[in-house]
């Protein structure tokens, strides 16, 4: 199963995410379409240089709503860091504490866990404040 989420790299806030069992271009085009539906187009939009966000549909979705591109070069690896580090939440603080025999409890158990990340688990790097308390202070 493939995971993509799209987060506020401000606040951490995760905005959308998505499971799926293939790791497709109009998928992951999907995905932004529906986060910026939702949420509003951001300013700049950051992703690596996977196939998917190189393609020409996900891109796209980028130019029709006037956002600009920005793609991590080789060699830098700190330019993804909070994605990476989301990455890496999700995994020990959820994936390997559990077995999943299909998508639909993966689904039900990221859905929990996308919940808890936002609202309960502070940050340190938040001054202690939960994803949700930084992302929805700055919209007031």
């Amino acid at each position: 199963m493939y995971l993509m989420a799209v987060i506020d790299l401000h606040s951490r806030y995760v905005l959308h995410w998505s499971l799926s069992n293939s790791m497709s271009a109009e998928w992951c085009a999907d995905v932004l379409q529906e986060t910026i539906d939702k949420y509003g187009k951001p300013e700049v939009f950051n992703t690596d240089q996977g196939c998917q966000f190189t393609s020409d549909t996900f891109i796209k979705v980028l130019t029709d709503n006037e956002i600009k591109i920005s793609m991590d070069a080789k060699g830098r690896a700190l330019d993804n860091v909070f994605i990476e580090r989301l990455w890496r939440s999700v995994k020990y603080g959820h994936i390997y504490l559990n077995v999943y025999e299909d998508g639909i409890p993966l689904w039900k158990g990221l859905d929990r866990y996308s919940r808890f990340y936002n609202q309960e688990r502070p940050h340190q790097s938040l001054a202690y404040k939960t994803p949700a308390n930084c992302y929805f202070a700055n919209a007031a």
